[in-house]
């Protein structure tokens, strides 16, 4: 169809005030199908709607019907890049960037489809709106650097192609609740395996066989742990801090990095947080003397906003008043050190050294109830007296002792 000598015919054509190159009508690429296929005119005009539907052919004039109108309407043939045959995959980010480019270029005078998916991916990536918009400007200023027809022509068959492959409007609260299966599903999955409920654990269950060997292998501050209590500690952040042996290791390793005084601002706001309230004032005077004071002993890296914060708040303190300073030191640790100390010598030593547990096979033996013990005791001695040779006088002197009671 785009054959400059047998395809359909395409020419200069005014549209408002612009000159659009190479376009053509919908009248002539009705009767370019007719001649082409031998087909009558109702067929030809259903087979070029189904190409405009599709994005291989886009309206000039009116974008949200995409329907082929056989008359004057002008259309141009879609470029390769963005035919539906390249399979690209549809982003939000791509369309947001694009929906936000169209706010700044109309001044916030969207169409009401437009204004609506607008609305929708700004609650739904409002995390990063910021970089979204960035890019939408950067965009925007590369476009107005084209000339004028080029630009058109190119926003038309971006236009085009967002209307055909735009992404469903999201509905927030499906969203959430989808993420929070997926959530625990995942969740699930990966702790499966260090569930004593649901996985065998070594050496034996305890709950089944009365064997504490298990706890005692998974003391909190044991010298060595085991292989699967270190796994734990790849999963998360919050995994190896929870684990006072895991908080042990990271200690060493943020030792050697000279770093050590984050972890214990950390743990400090831990001990304020879920200590006695009484204490509660001394405690805070303490963490503020040893970590954020001007030229403290471990003086820890915050930024100038957050130390605000803290500061106003200890005038009057309480258990959350270091939550700000305590969330900034944890989140550090957590993108920069954790990292490392997942690389580090120290993990991979500790990883080699963990132990992993023979299982041991035992045979439930339920303890009985003292009453049920002192039943079968007695049910043996009756049997034994009956068996053996009756003492007529222990008889005799049994019975007296009964008659006198």
């Amino acid at each position: 169809m785009q054959d400059p000598k047998s395809g359909v015919k395409s020419q200069t054509q005014r549209l408002v005030i612009t000159t659009i190159p190479h376009a053509i009508t919908g009248e002539d690429i009705v009767a370019w199908i007719v001649n082409r296929f031998k087909i009558d005119a109702t067929e030809a005009r259903a087979m070029g709607t189904m190409m405009v539907a599709f994005g291989y052919i886009y309206p000039l004039q009116d974008h949200k019907r995409l329907i082929l109108k056989p008359d004057t309407s002008l259309y141009r043939f879609q470029t390769p890049y963005f035919w539906p045959a390249q399979q690209w995959p549809v982003e939000d980010t791509d369309y947001a960037i694009y929906l936000a480019k169209r706010n700044i270029r109309k001044k916030g005078m969207l169409e009401l489809y437009e204004q609506e998916q607008y609305n929708s991916l700004y609650k739904w990536m409002n995390h990063k709106w910021d970089f979204i918009v960035m890019q939408a400007k950067e965009q925007y200023r590369a476009g107005k650097e084209r000339k004028k027809p080029d630009r058109v022509v190119f926003d038309c068959q971006e236009r085009a192609y967002w209307v055909v492959h735009r992404p469903p409007v999201r509905n927030i609260w499906t969203e959430y609740r989808l993420y929070g299966q997926f959530k625990l599903v995942k969740y699930t999955i990966t702790y499966k395996e260090h569930d004593p409920f649901l996985h065998a654990c070594l050496p034996s269950n305890p709950w089944l066989t009365d064997d504490v060997t298990y706890w005692t292998l998974n003391m909190p501050n044991v010298e060595t742990p085991t292989k699967m209590r270190v796994e734990c500690w790849t999963f998360s952040f919050g995994e190896l801090l929870m684990d006072p042996r895991g908080r042990a290791d990271f200690r060493l390793f943020l030792k050697k990095e000279f770093s050590g005084e984050n972890l214990a601002f950390w743990e400090a706001c831990e001990d304020l947080k879920w200590g006695a309230a009484e204490t509660m004032k001394e405690k805070a005077q303490q963490i503020y003397k040893t970590f954020l004071a001007r030229g403290a002993p471990r003086w820890i890296n915050i930024d100038g906003k957050t130390m605000d914060i803290t500061v106003k708040g200890l005038a009057h303190p309480h258990r959350y008043v270091l939550d700000a300073a305590q969330t900034h030191i944890y989140m550090l640790m957590k993108k920069d050190s954790y990292g490392r100390y997942l690389k580090s010598p120290v993990f991979k030593e500790t990883q080699r050294k963990a132990i992993v547990p023979e299982p041991h096979r035992f045979t439930r033996r339920p303890s009985l109830s003292p009453i049920i013990l002192r039943q079968q005791e007695e049910e043996q001695k009756a049997k034994l007296a009956a068996s053996g040779p009756v003492d007529i006088t222990q008889v005799m002197s049994e019975l007296e002792r009964k008659q006198k009671t």
